[in-house]
């Protein structure tokens, strides 16, 4: 019998089982786009190839006991192609429930740590893209960092937690995704913050993070330091929560670094990059768990779901901290890079509120990984 998956039930088995998964979506789509897991396997047939009969598909398929998930984009053409492989005999066969639509939305949320003198922060995965939002709460209060445009996920964790939402910190103008930040702040009348010099041309009103303007969450007074580190844009603004974590935003990434070109600036920024990651972030503690804003490879989280490194461990390790050579890493920089996001520069003007999206809309703009590294 075929049975339905969901995005969570879909992430779990992609953290911490074996999934094999049919993916029936055209070539191209597949190419640039698809679910990874360490533990995963996955192969291509696209849907029209499999109408008239999924037979000459049946060979490919596992004869372990690995659940083969039926993937597409919204979720019709793969529960007809579970369908066809559950009547060829085929077991334990399941279609996810809303397809890559659906898969690009879900969270995942994993505790990273705690704080000091009471209160935790928390990463919220969002897999099918690469975006990563947190959370620092203490003593009843809450923070909400680099927020993803499915806020009610965030504030359903926070009030199962009886957290208040205080405060929403975009680390800089996004502009691989649409941000939560402004639109949670204004339902909840809470603070939204904005690096200023990323908010030139911005149509709403916000309060600017700026290094100096420390930010308190809970009555033990967590602090959060904002540290100005240009580079992936001139505003970009990373946070040291509680002298133990730095919120890198899309600066510094675990297996790879910031891309200064989604404004159209690369060859002004790029030296400001360096500046941020060889002079800047150097003088920092090496015990820092860098917490970034993005990922671009599976690889790079953990066993339990998480993504993140020691500052130190990835002076040690990340390629795009390796680089002496100061016009080696220019040339890197500005030459090396993956394709835009999709919709990126509609994203950058929806984020500034200019322009205003259905909810359907800002789906479709989203549609596709990240790419806000040099090496992905």
């Amino acid at each position: 019998m075929v049975k339905m998956m969901t995005a969570e039930e879909a992430a779990k088995k992609v953290i911490h089982e074996e999934l094999f998964i049919l993916d029936v979506r055209n070539e191209e789509d597949y190419r640039n786009w698809k679910i990874e897991g360490k533990n995963v396997e996955s192969i291509n047939i696209p849907y029209f190839d499999l109408i008239d009969g999924v037979e000459h598909a049946l060979e490919k398929l596992p004869k372990d006991e690995r659940d083969i998930l039926v993937v597409c984009a919204k979720e019709a053409s793969s529960k007809f192609v579970a369908e066809q492989l559950d009547e060829a005999g085929v077991d334990e066969v399941y279609y996810l429930q809303g397809g890559m639509r659906a898969w690009s939305e879900y969270l995942y949320s994993v505790k990273i740590g705690d704080l000091k003198n009471g209160g935790s922060i928390y990463q919220f995965n969002r897999i099918g893209k690469g975006c990563l939002t947190y959370l620092v709460e203490s003593n009843g209060e809450a923070a909400i960092i680099d927020a993803v445009r499915m806020t009610e996920t965030l504030e359903q964790f926070a009030k199962e937690k009886g957290l208040a939402i205080k405060y929403l910190i975009d680390t800089h103008l996004h502009a691989d995704h649409i941000s939560g930040g402004r639109k949670l702040a204004e339902k909840l009348g809470a603070t939204y913050y904005l690096p200023p010099k990323d908010a030139t041309e911005v149509t709403f009103s916000y309060q600017p993070l700026e290094e100096g303007e420390d930010i308190f969450v809970g009555n033990t007074r967590i602090r959060i330091q904002p540290l100005y580190s240009p580079g992936h844009t001139i505003g970009s603004t990373s946070l040291i929560v509680d002298d133990q974590y730095l919120l890198s935003g899309d600066i510094l990434f675990v297996d790879s670094i910031g891309r200064p070109d989604l404004a159209g600036k690369a060859e002004d920024w790029v030296g400001d990059l360096r500046r941020t990651l060889y002079q800047l972030y150097k003088q920092l503690s090496p015990e820092l768990l860098v917490l970034p804003a993005h990922f671009g490879k599976i690889s790079e989280m953990d066993d339990q779901g998480r993504v993140c490194a020691k500052l130190g461990d990835l002076y040690a390790k990340n390629a795009g901290l390796q680089v002496e050579d100061e016009q080696v890493f220019r040339k890197m920089v500005t030459q090396n890079l993956p394709p835009q996001p999709n919709a990126y520069q509609e994203i950058r003007q929806t984020n500034m509120g200019k322009l205003t999206p259905t909810e359907d809309e800002q789906r479709e703009m989203e549609i596709g990984p990240n790419r806000c590294a040099v090496h992905d």
